[in-house]
């Protein structure tokens, strides 16, 4: 029964890594060069910012949370650090710190109002989100463009790696993030509590567990995340304009949940929120390989995979609950 159990638990996890091998292996056969370490580190190169938010997202959607108000934090952080670059003249060294602690404190007043005032985390990530939108909008209604030297270098500089293939550095901070998420979550008291949580709050409070520190702590963390997402997609963009990120919060928990981790909490994997992110990436690089369609089907293709995986882990969780039944 243990043994079932855990198959269960992983089995999301199992598929999503066996979609993206086979979505590459199709790649690699269909078309001429696409079998290439380039063209992987390139996913990466693309969706680095993505990686980095779906990891904040990642602890918010083990706790049972939601968070709809990364995509305009990412915006905010884009044009707040184009417009102290370029009106007020600061440098990086003084502008990424205070980038990473406005949306810190920005996920820790929302995970406040989420615990302390009881409102449903939608609703005030939804407020959030028309916060940081309406900001961007206060700031400038046009795109600043960034001519920072140091984001211009970060923007282009590669790091060379064998076989004449190269990533960039928000690749390195990228995966700093997951290996940095994947310790708190399975070795530290942090991530336990946040899976008790998750299971089921009452449960982790009548065991004595900060619950509260630990909510309001996810969300700050989440709001971290996505500061940092927001300075490496300045990197990315080198530019500050409202309209960035619009729906990324979206594509962060489509690659979340077709990563294993359900909406429902107690269950997460990092490892599975990378290869959802990936999964993004190498439909977007299939699309663009065939070169006739629209990239608007890589929203189509994640529709259909969301909502499968959706069904299987209902799946799941319904045959789980028929076994307790019987026994």
């Amino acid at each position: 029964m243990k043994a079932l159990s855990l198959n269960n638990k992983y089995v999301n996890l199992y598929i999503t890594t066996l979609l993206f091998c086979a979505l590459f292996a199709l790649g690699s056969v269909l078309y001429t060069g696409f079998f290439s370490g380039q063209v992987l580190l390139n996913m990466f190169i693309d969706n680095a910012f993505l990686i980095i938010t779906a990891i904040g997202m990642t602890f918010v959607l083990i706790i049972g949370g939601i968070d709809i108000s990364i995509g305009a934090v990412i915006a905010l952080i884009c044009m707040l650090s184009a417009y102290l670059l370029e009106v007020w003249h600061l440098g990086p060294l003084v502008v990424i710190p205070a980038m990473l602690i406005v949306g810190a404190v920005f996920g820790l007043v929302q995970g406040i109002f989420i615990h302390y005032f009881k409102i449903q985390p939608f609703i005030v990530t939804l407020a959030g989100m028309f916060l940081a939108r309406g900001l961007c909008y206060v700031i400038s209604i046009d795109t600043v463009l960034i001519t920072d030297p140091f984001y211009q270098f970060m923007a282009t500089y590669r790091i060379p790696l064998p076989f004449n293939s190269f990533i960039s550095v928000s690749v390195l901070i990228a995966l700093a993030a997951i290996a940095a998420a994947y310790y708190i979550l399975n070795y530290t008291r942090f991530g336990r509590t946040a899976y008790a949580i998750g299971g089921n709050e009452q449960s982790a409070l009548l065991m004595g567990l900060p619950v509260a520190r630990t909510k309001v702590l996810i969300y700050t963390l989440n709001g971290f995340c996505s500061a940092l997402a927001g300075i490496v997609f300045s990197f990315y963009m080198l530019s500050g304009y409202g309209l960035h990120a619009v729906g990324l919060e979206m594509d962060a928990i489509a690659s979340v949940v077709i990563g294993g981790t359900p909406l429902t909490g107690g269950i997460g994997f990092v490892t599975g929120t990378l290869f959802g992110v990936l999964i993004q990436g190498v439909i977007q690089t299939l699309i663009m390989f065939q070169g006739t369609l629209s990239s608007w089907w890589t929203k189509i293709a994640i529709a259909f995979l969301l909502c499968v995986f959706i069904v299987l882990q209902r799946l799941i969780v319904a045959r789980k609950e028929s076994r307790k039944s019987l026994a």
